[in-house]
């Protein structure tokens, strides 16, 4: 017999006990708080299987200003940050948009100009500045032993490495992603000469004595990446039994035949056999990009998975707050570790979240 036909009866009987008719309201509101309560944790817990049907990992994406969206995270609830920040160089601030980069006919003083590649002497103030006021909250939200990994530029890694350190972090080492296929970025002055006030005979002549004369800007082969760490409580050893951070994993063996432990040398494609042995790590595959992503600045995934392996373990909380088009996310889908990524722009954020969406 059911609650309901059960209070009917007691209402008919002549003699109603109002205890009893209490008693009854009382036994059928609570079922259906059970039952309501069972169906929501069913819909949460579905909704993580179906998220990712084999892990059980969170991943959490954020299209919003990473400063306002750190300032929510629980303290020292980080085990890892792995990010490529803006540079503060000429149209890749913090809010730079490819489509933008791409459609700017005028993005320096001559239109040839590599995107990006204008000098500002102010580049590096900017960078420090905001660099600085970022470290101060990631230092917080990290645990105690936790790596911070930033990737730079040869000419901007010493303001990365000062705003971490200074933000109390300890700088434990520099990796450099080396590789050969680069474009020089040094620029001749041809065009200059010929605005002088001089005649034809004399633009020849300096012409002639400077033709292999470039602007100080080498051609890089190398990308710096700042190894930064929050000190550690104790020993080494308490902090990994306390925190599981601070110890790094010499298990992922690097060089063409896997063999050789990680060093501060990164390469992604074959240069020699001394290099290929020690250094190589998978080499990119050409469709892992999407052919959707527009982004500029596209990591290999084995470069981030590599990194991920040393420098965090299967299920901790990996941090990326300029997410870009996802990489560091979709290295952590496959890896079985939970990701947390912020993007600003609109643009990247829906790459990302595609590609993450994406990945088995």
């Amino acid at each position: 017999m059911s609650k309901n036909k059960s209070i009917m009866n007691i209402l008919i009987n002549d003699n109603i006990d109002l205890e009893q008719l209490e008693k009854e309201l009382n036994n059928t509101i609570e079922n259906k708080e059970i039952k309501t309560e069972k169906k929501i944790k069913k819909n949460i817990k579905s909704k993580n299987i179906e998220n990712d049907a084999n892990k059980t990992l969170k991943i959490q994406l954020f299209n919003n200003d990473c400063i306002k969206e750190l300032e929510k995270i629980e303290d020292e609830s980080i085990d890892c940050i792995i990010t490529d920040p803006p540079y503060f160089i000429d149209k890749l601030d913090n809010n730079w948009s490819s489509k933008e980069i791409k459609e700017d006919t005028k993005n320096s003083h001559i239109k040839h100009l590599p995107k990006g590649m204008k000098f500002d002497k102010d580049q590096v103030k900017k960078l420090y500045e905001f660099y600085f006021e970022l470290s101060k909250i990631l230092i917080k939200k990290i645990k105690p032993g936790g790596y911070f990994l930033s990737f730079s530029s040869p000419r901007l890694y010493h303001s990365i490495a000062m705003s971490c350190e200074l933000a109390g972090f300890e700088i434990r080492d520099m990796i450099n992603w080396v590789y050969t296929q680069s474009m020089p970025k040094g620029m001749s002055f041809n065009h200059i000469i010929e605005k002088m006030d001089k005649t034809k005979d004399e633009k020849e002549k300096i012409k002639k004595e400077y033709e292999n004369f470039k602007t100080p800007m080498i051609r890089s082969c190398f990308e710096p990446i700042c190894v930064a760490m929050r000190p550690i409580k104790g020993t080494f050893i308490q902090n990994e039994l306390n925190f599981k951070t601070g110890l790094i994993n010499f298990n992922n063996k690097v060089g063409k035949d896997k063999d050789r432990v990680p060093a501060n040398i990164i390469t992604t494609e074959e240069i020699n056999d001394s290099y290929d042995k020690n250094f190589l790590i998978s080499k990119p595959n050409k469709e892992e990009k999407g052919e959707y992503n527009t982004h500029i600045t596209v990591k290999p995934l084995a470069m981030i998975e590599h990194l991920i392996k040393i420098f965090s373990k299967e299920k901790s909380i990996i941090l990326d707050p300029f997410m870009g088009s996802g990489t560091t996310g979709v290295c952590c889908k496959k890896n079985n570790r939970n990701f947390i990524g912020i993007e600003l722009n609109k643009e990247y954020f829906n790459i990302a979240q595609k590609r993450i969406d994406d990945t088995i």
